[in-house]
Order: C-alpha cells, then sequence, then structure tokens
C-alpha cells in the first residue's frame, strides 16, 4: 500500500497552525502518530512553548510498536528546560519518523536522524509542498536573532490611509480578519500618534480569543501618549510596553504608576536602531511582531528595510472627499504586492514579503 506522507505532514501543520504566534521562541510544531493507517494521537506545542509536540502527542499512549511518527519540524535533540523530543520517541517504541523540516537550531539541526538511527528508528525528511513558508519567522529568529516583523495597514480604493466620514476604511469581515491576524502575534508594535488618534486598543476580540492579547509595544520617544486611553483597561492583564528615550526617565514615573513596563532606546532613525531595538525585544521572549500604525512609521520601516512582511486590507470603495493621506500609491505600487485567496466580500487582501 502506497503511503501519502504529505497527507498526514498537512494534518500536522494544521495542528501547528493553531499555536502559531503562541510559543514564544520556540516554533509551533503539529506531530500526528499514525498506526495501520489510522491516525491513534496527535499533539501541538503549548502555549509558551512547552512541553513540545512530540511529548504532547505521545505522553498519553502506551508504547506502540509499528507505529510512525510525522512532524512538521526535526525532533530536538538536545536538553533544554524539558527533555530531548527523541527520548520519548525511542521510549515509546515509534519504528518510523517523517518530519517536513529540518530545526536551524544548531543544538538540533541534522542531529535527530542520526540518533534515531542508532536507537533502530529510522528517520525521513520529506519536504513540505503546501507549507513551504511555515517557518519563515522562525527561521529569520535563529538566522538573525531577531523576530519577524510584519506590517499592516488599511487603505480604500483609492489609496487613502484614513477616513474622515467614518471611523472604517475596510468592512466587517476585514476587520475580524485582522483580529485572527493578531492572534498570530505574541506582540504589537505602534506608536503613540497613531493611539493617541484611534484610541485603539490593539488585541483580539473575537469570541474564543485571548482579549488580553498581543502584548503591546508603544514607541514615543518624546513621551506623549495621552493618560486617558481604552487600552489602559487592558493594562493590569497585558504587558504593555512603553518604548521612549532615556532622557524622559522622570516623566515615565506617573505612566508606571498606570501600569506600563519601561523601555528606554536612543532613537530610531535607520535600519541599525531598529536591529538593535529588535534583538532587544527578542532576548524579551518575542519572535512574531506585527506592526500597527500609521502611514509614516510604516513607510519608515520599509524605508530601513526594517519589515520583513507587509499585509495590505484594500476596500473595494472609494473615499474620495472623505480620504485624506493617500501618500500609500507611490510605495505598494512599487512593492507589487500578491493579492492572497481570501473571500472579504468584496475588500482584497495583499501580502508583500521583502
Amino acid at each position: 500500500m502506497t503511503i501519502n506522507h504529505n497527507y498526514y505532514l498537512d494534518l500536522a501543520f494544521q495542528l501547528a497552525e493553531k499555536n502559531l504566534g503562541q510559543t514564544s521562541l520556540n516554533p509551533s510544531v503539529g506531530t500526528v502518530i499514525v498506526k495501520n493507517g489510522a491516525v491513534i494521537s496527535s499533539g501541538v506545542t503549548s502555549i509558551n512553548g512547552r512541553p513540545h509536540s512530540e511529548f504532547n502527542a505521545l505522553r498519553n499512549i502506551k508504547n506502540c510498536p509499528g507505529a510512525s511518527l510525522y512532524t512538521t519540524l526535526e525532533p530536538c535533540v538536545h536538553r533544554g528546560k524539558t527533555p530531548p523530543c527523541v527520548n520519548i520517541i525511542v521510549k515509546k517504541k515509534i519504528k518510523k519518523v517523517y518530519y517536513a523540516f529540518e530545526d536551524p537550531d544548531k543544538r538540533t539541526f541534522k542531529k535527530a536522524k542520526k540518533f534515531l538511527n542508532t536507537k533502530g528508528v529510522k528517520s525521513k525528511l520529506i519536504p513540505s509542498k503546501n507549507f513551504e513558508k511555515f517557518y519563515r519567522s522562525y527561521f529569520i529568529n535563529k538566522r538573525l536573532s531577531i523576530p519577524l516583523i510584519a506590517g499592516k495597514i488599511a487603505i480604500s480604493k483609492d489609496y487613502f490611509t484614513i477616513n474622515n466620514k467614518y471611523k472604517w476604511i475596510t468592512n466587517s469581515t476585514s476587520r475580524k480578519i485582522v483580529h485572527l491576524l493578531r492572534n498570530k502575534f505574541d506582540a504589537i508594535i505602534s506608536t503613540s500618534k497613531s493611539i493617541n488618534y484611534d484610541n485603539s486598543l490593539l488585541n483580539c476580540r473575537i469570541d474564543g480569543l485571548n482579549k488580553n492579547k498581543p502584548d503591546l509595544f508603544i514607541i514615543d520617544l518624546k513621551l506623549k501618549l495621552k493618560k486617558k486611553l481604552s487600552l489602559n483597561n487592558l493594562l493590569k492583564y497585558r504587558k504593555t510596553f512603553l518604548v521612549t528615550s532615556k532622557y524622559n526617565i522622570k516623566k515615565t514615573i506617573s505612566y508606571k504608576k498606570l501600569g506600563y513596563k519601561i523601555i528606554f532606546i536612543n532613537q530610531l532613525k535607520d535600519k541599525n536602531d531598529f536591529n538593535l531595538f529588535y534583538k532587544k525585544i527578542y532576548k524579551m521572549g518575542y519572535s512574531r511582531i506585527l506592526a500597527e500604525a500609521g502611514l509614516t512609521f510604516l513607510n519608515n520601516l520599509i524605508r530601513n528595510k526594517a519589515i520583513h512582511d507587509l499585509y495590505i486590507f484594500k476596500s473595494n470603495n472609494k473615499l474620495t472627499k472623505y480620504g485624506k493621506n493617500n501618500d500609500t500609491a507611490k510605495y505598494l505600487k512599487k512593492i507589487s504586492p500578491k493579492l492572497l485567496p481570501i473571500n472579504l466580500n468584496g475588500d482584497n487582501l495583499y501580502k508583500k514579503e521583502f
């Protein structure tokens, strides 16, 4: 009987997608255990990154000789805060292991196969056809020691980013997708200018999602953030960082009393400044960041090559005289974003990878 390995790997990736952006510096991994053509167990990396998916898939089943394990990423062989996953694979008498990506972590890279073979467990790398970019953020993390930075912006059909008549530019379906998108990131970066203007919460407001996530970084070098904002109601429940100049130390006292955490930086003027900031927040445990701010900040990211992905929600309606700030056109026409196959009831979603 011919076994469709990609079918089981696709199932594992569907599990991994569930916790993408929720596993801190560890990648979200999916695992399924298959015996006689049937899935007998499955697991995904737990929230905050531990335990790993292989452990979660195998912990509650007895020894399963003859079973195959399908996992999205090469099983770890090093001991960190938890034992290596290859140990439980051997202990549970798994016969074969199939994985879609080699782990770029130097402690594991190409080592799982060698270890498992010495224990009588066959293993094979089967590159994924349907999820080839799933670990884009994890590879960036390991290669550069910074988070993946994605931007998000909403525009009208005639490229305006501000609607002077109504609060929203895109339709309700697009806005729901934005909340789902936020759920795939462990933090958001915005600016005091944008938050002061919109009085935005920048959280996930869909039933079933954690409304106290993602964490929030607010860029405010001149410390102009208003003291009375809707997001203050979330300060007790989610980490909110005010990123400001070291010259504002005394002024930050009142913000600390409200519940803000303070991060001091020198400036954010060029690519080097952004990289230093990104490395700082990566060390804090953030691997996927969504930038939601105004056009000025977004253009700054693009100009300084300080962004990896950009999501553009484009309305099917023009704003004409009610629109403001349509300088996006010259930038968006240059980058040629790709239309994603998502039904937004008239709106369109584009993505650009830099």
